[in-house]
């Protein structure tokens, strides 16, 4: 807080304070020449006299504002004055959050440094790796785990980094950062970037034109084959995707896979470890896991859809 607006909340308290003492002894006496009653008469003989209010109730507005001025003594509340306590709630939310972490470490304690493949066997581990994955995976990848455009299927078999155990926790821990290049340039024309993409096209079966395709196989050899491989296989090693099978992270259509050849692709997961710790990160692979490999078959709802 600059040191203006810091002066300004203290003399706006200050003066609010004040005021209220001056409102309290204003209204606790009699001035001379007030009226004996407001004027108000009920029922003929019912009169509102018009008195100070009772000494009692004055005095516990004094405490009240006694009360006021010890705890902006004792807690920040006056601009950037900390307040002798040292208390902040920054502080509180770390302790609160210690006792939390310490107890939910205590539950999870059982499942530490266990590989994925063995946790996706242990139904209660799945079951907390789902509630993980909920909380901290399903705003990309979907509840289900199923992605969307630009987001994996972590349900299926299809793994863009390898699908051993390690690299899905890897994968989890570190994040990763796929990127495609533009390659517009490096093709030189709008038909060699259209002989290429129908040819990739055709590398998963579907139906192009022949010649095109032919015409953009010997391109892909020289511009694309390095990531994804001669055949078109992909290399889990650098996150480049198999082409020949119907899994497509951004489309399979041929304007899809035009874009991603003109303007390239650029996904980054961010690494997981910092946010919820490994023991964590292993249960959600754990459940990640038994999606596509279902080894957890009485886990309940942890199971694959």
């Amino acid at each position: 807080m600059g040191t203006f607006w810091s002066i300004f909340i203290i003399l706006l308290v200050v003066l609010n304070i004040a005021g209220c003492i001056w409102l309290l002894w204003w209204t606790s006496k009699r001035r001379p020449g007030e009226p004996e009653t407001t004027g108000h008469v009920w029922d003929g003989d019912i009169r509102e006299y018009n008195k100070p209010l009772p000494r009692w109730w004055i005095n516990l507005f004094y405490i009240t504002i006694v009360f006021t001025v010890g705890y902006l003594i004792w807690y920040p509340g006056a601009g950037s004055f900390a307040g002798t306590s040292g208390w902040t709630s920054a502080k509180e939310h770390a302790a609160d959050r210690a006792v939390a972490e310490a107890k939910i470490m205590a539950a999870l304690a059982p499942f530490e440094g266990q590989p994925i493949d063995v946790l996706a066997r242990n139904p209660q581990a799945v079951e907390h790796g789902r509630s993980v994955f909920a909380a901290n995976c399903a705003t990309c990848h979907g509840s289900d785990a199923r992605g969307a455009r630009g987001f994996p299927n972590l349900a299926d078999g299809s793994w863009q980094w390898g699908r051993d155990p390690q690299a899905v926790l890897t994968s989890i821990l570190d994040g990763r950062q796929a990127a495609m290049p533009p390659f517009a340039a490096v093709l030189g024309s709008d038909r060699a970037v259209l002989e290429t993409g129908v040819y990739v096209q055709s590398l998963s079966g579907q139906p192009v034109d022949p010649a095109l395709a032919a015409a953009g196989k010997p391109r892909f050899a020289n511009v694309c084959a390095a990531c994804h491989g001669a055949e078109g296989k992909g290399n889990p090693a650098l996150g480049a995707p198999d082409l020949t099978d119907d899994v497509w992270l951004y489309g399979g259509d041929f304007d899809a896979i035009r874009t991603a050849i003109v303007k390239g692709r650029a996904g980054a997961m961010p690494a997981h470890e910092p946010l919820i710790g490994e023991t964590r990160a292993r249960l959600a692979g754990a459940w990640v896991w038994s999606l596509s490999h279902g080894d957890a078959s009485t886990a309940g709802s942890g199971t694959a859809p």
